[in-house]
């Protein structure tokens, strides 16, 4: 098990080999495993570059993110030009039918709520905003309702998640309530998380994935 003081030297590696990241610009701290980053970036990109950096990194339990976005006067937008920016991506969004997401902007943070099918229709919403010029935040509100009124078969989420986590899928179980999925067990990674949680919403009919999973090195 990684000491604290070893993994704020492997999160900080990490940052400055993270090309889209300015490193010197973000303060990290370490305690029990838990790593907090703080300081000033400017962009809502480089912010979001910055954790998914961070939880690259083995022995990194959870993280706080103190992180502001602090935009030049060049990147500088109107909410209502973000506005349009953001409708114009979601149009060209193919995952995503444009008008079954909202979108508000104020002070530079976007504000998306609606109802779509799938997870991955809520990610791509994100995904297409979160990189516009002058977002300083995203706020995903999207709900994902089941596309299949059947329940949500256990078995078939448990056997997805045995076959992308390998070993690790043995000790996550799984728990069905009507489209609440919920997962718990030990894992031993960030990716293992993912994988787990990722095989849950494939699973036609699912609208919650609860993670109480814990993270042990």
């Amino acid at each position: 098990m990684k000491t604290d003081s070893q993994l704020q030297k492997d999160v900080m590696a990490e940052l400055a080999w993270e090309p889209s990241v300015h490193a010197a610009q973000i303060g990290v701290e370490v305690k029990d495993g838990v790593v907090t980053l703080a300081g000033d970036v400017g962009t809502y990109t480089e912010k979001w570059n910055a954790e998914l950096a961070t939880q690259r990194v083995a022995g990194v339990k959870a993280l706080a993110i103190e992180l502001k976005v602090k935009l030049i006067d060049s990147g500088v937008r109107t909410d209502t030009d973000i506005a349009a920016s953001a409708r114009n991506v979601m149009q060209w969004t193919s995952a995503v039918q444009s008008d079954a997401v909202k979108i508000s902007v104020e002070k530079g943070w976007i504000t998306l709520t609606g109802q779509v099918d799938w997870k991955f229709q809520k990610e791509a919403a994100a995904d297409a905003v979160r990189f516009l010029s002058g977002v300083v935040g995203v706020n995903d509100l999207i709900t994902v309702g089941p596309s299949l009124k059947a329940a949500v078969v256990k078995a078939d989420i448990e056997a997805a998640i045995k076959r992308a986590a390998t070993e690790d899928g043995k000790r996550i179980t799984v728990g069905v309530s009507g489209g609440d999925v919920t997962l718990s067990g030990t894992i031993h990674s960030w990716a293992e998380r993912d994988l787990a949680t990722q095989s849950a919403w494939n699973s036609p009919g699912v609208s919650k994935v609860i993670d109480n999973l814990t993270l042990s090195y």
